[in-house]
């Protein structure tokens, strides 16, 4: 089995998955295939690989014998790859079997299938302790002897556990450790039925963090567009519905915002060819089968059509944006959104540190988003300064705009008695306070996401609250902090001990009844900026480790913005004009290796990449040895060798557990080799 990731946001990934009929591109859906019932072609809707019953055709002996003749592609007349599930839902539905795990492995290499399935205990949500821990047992005993039968198959092993998040995890841990190609997370309809959507997402993120990353996961029973986008974000990448033709049988319509039943629509929800083409009465004068078919049809566009939207999202790496739109559609899943609250760190070792969409504030619940924690963090490397000014927010980027929207603003010294406005000037950090990042310091401004986002001019009562705790715990490093008035009414911030007001005449000891900073005295230094966004991209220090000496800023005759920077006409970097990232030059990668102690920032390739990384080949993960833990997709990395000596430099196609895992595909493309 191959799996290779080709992008990423959040913990969702389009991957590649090679199978003996074919590759397909996950995010996929697998539309349930009944072995003598199908009448749909689910191919013309988009479908690249089916689900269906090996129970059904191994108990049916008109089927077994027609399988077993002819095989599982030709009996459901489909040529793509093919899943074929062991009864385990029959096993869950009618509490007893007859077949064992081994027959139903052998029956299902026999019948040319293409991913199979061991025959795992499907333990319900909520049950007793005792009985999920033994059930769960006997998964694990089943999933060993499926493993040591299974010959050349491809097989699920599906994660169980009820609701207990502690034996998923045990079990994702177990069976993850042994190899097969595919893991299921089994059982979890049940929570989807009662909209248990937050009990949904402590099971898949306790199996999820513990499986393999370089396996596709399975979430099995999944088969409500509504579902899809969160379960996507949280590392899912296969889906199986049966809901399409089920609730096509109830004349149910599906839609990423809900199911509309057909006796109360007016219009037709969407605009695919059944939507276009039949009005609601069409529907409801047609007799059952008919009618039947072409809500199972309009249920396979809309899915599919959901599945195609959410790999744009990942590739346009504004995925999170849409699982809140999806989240928002019904209160229970509104629950799972911020229930997913809890996961940020875990998120945020798999989001991508770049992306190519702006980040959206859509709610209180953005502001868990992996983006902001990440930013609160990377905040303390920058080098600390005394005093701090803060202003309101303006046109971004804030440092392009400053002199003209500060105007002549006040301001209310917040911390001590009195102060030395030329000490404060001397040693002062100037900082904009916004939703959703809280601080923003005029040198990083312009640094991917902190140019590039929006969030309404209206701020919300949690946005308040979340900037005020943040603030306050910024503040507390500096020794004199002046604020602009605006912001304290803005976040309705309080005077307590941290945030002093000395009244409207702030700064009596002069006998002045009001002081005005003058707004052209506030200015940011280029290389100050160049030093502040070297710490932020890669650590305290790098900026000093990076610029010594005296260096020339080359700036963008059209843009203004800084565009190279060089030493004694030496490359060291250039800032990239969409995010103000830096790229380092061959002398900026050395530096970064010389300043930083192994393993950080590195890449390290074994023996046998060593030459083709000299020679600025991409470096594929199979080749990598060890790597620094904190490296994230889009990262520039070092790449080095086992001695530790300097080969190359890149970007990071995959973050630091994904390049550990995989044994396919790339894990950095290199810039430049030759080191």
């Amino acid at each position: 089995m191959n799996f290779e990731i080709k992008n990423k946001d959040v913990m969702g990934r389009i991957g590649i998955l090679t199978t003996p009929h074919g590759k397909i591109r996950t995010p996929a859906l697998m539309p349930v295939i009944h072995p003598g019932k199908q009448t749909i072609d689910v191919k013309k809707f988009g479908a690249e690989i089916v689900i269906t019953n090996a129970y059904i055709m191994y108990k049916n002996k008109e089927l077994r014998s027609k399988v077993l003749e002819e095989g599982v592609h030709k009996l459901i007349n489909f040529t793509g790859p093919i899943v074929t599930d062991s009864g385990s839902f029959q096993l869950s539905e009618y509490g007893d079997i007859d077949v064992n795990n081994q027959e139903i492995i052998e029956f299902q290499k026999l019948i040319g299938t293409d991913i199979g399935t061991s025959l795992d205990i499907p333990t319900p949500p909520f049950v007793k302790r005792e009985r999920a821990e033994k059930e769960l047992e006997i998964t694990i005993e089943r999933a060993i002897e499926a493993f040591k039968v299974r010959g050349n198959l491809m097989l699920n092993s599906v994660v169980q556990g009820s609701t207990f998040t502690d034996l998923r995890s045990y079990c994702a841990e177990t069976i993850g450790a042994m190899g097969f190609d595919i893991y299921p997370i089994g059982a979890v309809v049940p929570l989807m039925e009662s909209y248990r959507y937050s009990e949904l997402v402590d099971v898949v993120m306790a199996s999820v963090k513990n499986l393999p990353d370089s396996k596709p996961r399975h979430l099995m029973g999944a088969g409500h567009p509504m579902v899809f986008a969160l379960a996507v974000s949280m590392g899912c990448d296969l889906f199986d519905s049966a809901a399409y033709i089920l609730y096509a049988q109830d004349d149910r319509l599906m839609m990423p915002t809900g199911t509309f039943k057909l006796a109360n629509l007016v219009e037709m929800p969407c605009s695919c060819p059944v939507c276009i083409n039949y009005t609601p009465d069409d529907l409801r004068n047609m007799n059952k089968d008919d009618r039947m078919k072409l809500i199972a049809e309009h249920n396979l566009h809309v899915s599919f059509a959901e599945i195609r939207k959410i790999k744009q999202s990942i590739v346009d790496g504004n995925l999170m944006e849409l699982v809140e739109q999806r989240c928002r559609v019904h209160p229970y899943l509104l629950d799972a959104l911020r229930n997913l609250k809890k996961y940020t760190l875990l998120i945020d070792e798999y989001d991508p540190s770049n992306k190519n969409s702006a980040f959206f504030y859509s709610g209180s619940e953005s502001l868990a988003r992996a983006e902001i924690q990440r930013h609160l963090t990377r905040i303390s490397r920058l080098p600390q300064k005394k005093n701090l000014l803060l202003l309101p927010r303006g046109r971004k980027p804030y440092s392009k705009h400053i002199r003209n929207d500060l105007d002549k603003f006040y301001y209310k010294h917040i911390k001590g008695d009195s102060i030395d406005l030329n000490n404060i000037f001397n040693d002062l950090q100037i900082a904009v306070v916004d939703v959703p990042f809280v601080i923003i310091p005029l040198e990083i401004d312009e640094v991917y996401p902190l140019a590039q986002n929006e969030a309404p001019i209206i701020t919300d009562e949690d946005s308040k609250k979340f900037v005020k705790e943040e603030l306050e715990k910024y503040m507390a490093y500096f020794d004199n902090v002046i604020i602009n008035s605006k912001i304290l009414d803005r976040f309705d911030m309080y005077i307590n001990e941290t945030v002093k007001d000395l009244s409207e005449n702030i700064i009596k000891s002069y006998n002045l009844d009001e002081y005005v900073f003058d707004p052209f005295r506030i200015d940011i230094d280029d290389r100050e900026k160049i030093n502040y966004i070297a710490d932020y991209q890669f650590g305290a220090g790098a900026g000093k480790a990076l610029f010594p000496g005296n260096v020339k800023i080359v700036k963008s005759r059209k843009t203004g913005k800084i565009r190279h920077v060089y030493e004694d006409n030496m490359l060291i970097a250039t800032l990239r004009a969409t995010d103000s990232v830096f790229v380092p030059d061959k002398e900026g990668a050395i530096r970064l290796h010389t300043y930083f102690d192994y393993p950080e920032k590195r890449v390290v390739v074994n023996s046998d990449a060593d030459p083709f990384a000299r020679e600025g080949k991409s470096i594929f993960a199979k080749f990598v040895i060890e790597c620094d833990s904190n490296i994230r997709s889009n990262d520039e990395v070092l790449i080095v060798n086992e001695k530790d000596e300097l080969l190359a430099f890149g970007k990071s196609i995959l973050c630091s557990h994904e390049i550990m895992d995989f044994n396919t595909g790339q894990a950095v493309k290199t810039r430049k080799g030759g080191i």
